[in-house]
């Protein structure tokens, strides 16, 4: 008797509580966009990223930082000059003792002055150290663009889950009013005993199950706009939006998925070849330390020496000298045997690399390719169900208006309506991203936004 009256109680709470819930969100409108928040397209957001976003300045400046590398390499082949000068003082002059003499040698003031200049005339390995400057360049340049790849598929990701939970909430929110509606319904029809309690604290229930759902949607919406704005490089504050739903993304679902497997474009490939004719030039400049160089300087010295510091009367004596060194390498301890088998071990292995990379790339595509068949079938089948189930649940309300349904019918095509829309969004949020997936692996995705 006691669990009866705790049962009552508990309903009479809810019978009083769920109805004011019901129309103080029923009469909320949907939210409405500030006059501060910034509306983005796809476009707009993937242009900001690649002007705003931290990882792409960062890649940009590696390049540049790599240019300059490469300009104090090439300098190494033009002429070296220096200036020199130097003074001494003898505290202590040396003394010379002959034939019972002591003489005193030198002056005690010496002057020095010079310029010096030399540059290499022969030297292999210098100049296979020049081309591989250029190849690091390239490959700066290379993880650059794959940087910006990278940027561009996350954006495109996270502005299409926005859309999504959008769209979810959408959905969740017309449940929630359908609720609602309906509850208005069965409690006019209760209030003159043409249904049960049992219908109407049903209905209230609906309502208080469908509320939940378009909280966390709201949620889901505010998390994914925070996300967005990490990848945009913007502040956490600011309000921004996105514009358009995925309905606007289904000109996008060709039923043709090019199935070409050719990976050229793709940047960790283009990556692991540069780097591949890296090591090949490391091997060859290995290899030329085994040959002889050749360098030339010139020296041109002026020197002066004297007791006093009377400059206009010293006299300063010049000379000059040109030089032409030859070096031939004999024996380096095995030094240069050991780095030339450094060196092709790890050309063997970047080559094992690509080879990797090649198999777990052409497999990504595969995949990436049969999932978008996949959900391009779940569109169409969802697609068609849709007006079905909103054709089903229309005519389970009337029937229930007309005593000729159940709160179950009302339910159950209101379940069959749902999961079909979400089904449709989910159906293209997943293709689009596969399809982002794709081209990026193909080296097609488009950076100019």
């Amino acid at each position: 008797m006691k669990n009866l009256f705790s049962t009552l109680l508990t309903l009479l709470c809810v019978a009083v509580a769920v109805p004011t819930m019901a129309q103080e969100t029923a009469s909320e409108p949907q939210p409405q966009q500030d006059a501060q928040v910034l509306m983005l397209t796809l476009e707009d957001a993937l242009r900001i990223a690649l002007e705003e976003n931290p990882t792409v300045q960062i890649a940009d400046q590696t390049v540049e930082a790599k240019k300059y590398a490469k300009r104090g390499t090439y300098a190494a082949l033009w002429p070296e000059i220096s200036a020199s000068a130097t003074y001494q003082r003898y505290i202590k002059k040396q003394r010379l003792h002959f034939a019972g003499q002591t003489i005193e040698v030198g002056t005690a003031n010496n002057y020095s002055a010079g310029l010096q200049a030399a540059m290499p005339v022969v030297n292999a390995q210098l100049w296979k150290s020049l081309k591989l400057s250029a190849m690091d360049v390239e490959l700066a340049v290379e993880q650059a663009r794959g940087s910006r790849v990278d940027m561009v598929e996350q954006v495109s990701k996270a502005f299409y889950q926005v859309l999504l939970a959008k769209d979810s909430y959408n959905v969740y929110k017309r449940v929630y009013d359908n609720a609602v509606e309906n509850h208005k319904i069965v409690e006019k029809r209760y209030k003159v005993g043409q249904v049960s309690e049992y219908d109407y604290i049903t209905s209230q229930v609906s309502v208080a199950n469908a509320e939940p759902n378009v909280f966390n949607a709201q949620n889901s919406i505010v998390v994914a706009l925070w996300q967005l704005k990490a990848l945009l490089g913007l502040d956490l504050d600011k309000d921004i939006d996105c514009a358009g739903s995925l309905a606007d993304f289904e000109a996008l679902m060709n039923a043709h998925i090019d199935m070409n497997l050719n990976l050229d474009n793709n940047t960790t490939i283009r990556q692991l070849d540069i780097q591949e004719r890296m090591l090949e030039k490391s091997v060859e400049m290995v290899k030329s330390t085994n040959l002889p160089t050749l360098a030339l300087s010139i020296n041109y010295n002026i020197t002066s020496m004297a007791e006093d510091f009377k400059f206009s009367n010293y006299q300063w004596n010049p000379y000059s000298v040109a030089i032409l060194s030859l070096n031939i390498p004999i024996f380096s301890g095995g030094k240069r045997r050991a780095e030339l088998a450094q060196a092709k071990i790890n050309l063997q292995n970047i080559q094992l690399q690509r080879e990797n990379a090649e198999r777990q790339l052409h497999t990504a595509m595969m995949q990436y390719s049969t999932t978008m068949e996949t959900n391009l079938k779940q569109y169409h089948a969802s697609s068609q169900t849709i007006s079905q189930a909103k054709r089903g649940y229309d005519i389970a309300v009337k029937r229930y208006e007309v005593g000729g349904g159940t709160l179950v019918d009302i339910d159950n095509s209101q379940l069959a309506y749902t999961q079909a829309e979400l089904s449709r969004s989910t159906a293209i949020y997943n293709y689009l991203v596969n399809q982002v997936s794709l081209e990026k692996v193909k080296g097609t995705l488009s950076q100019e936004n």
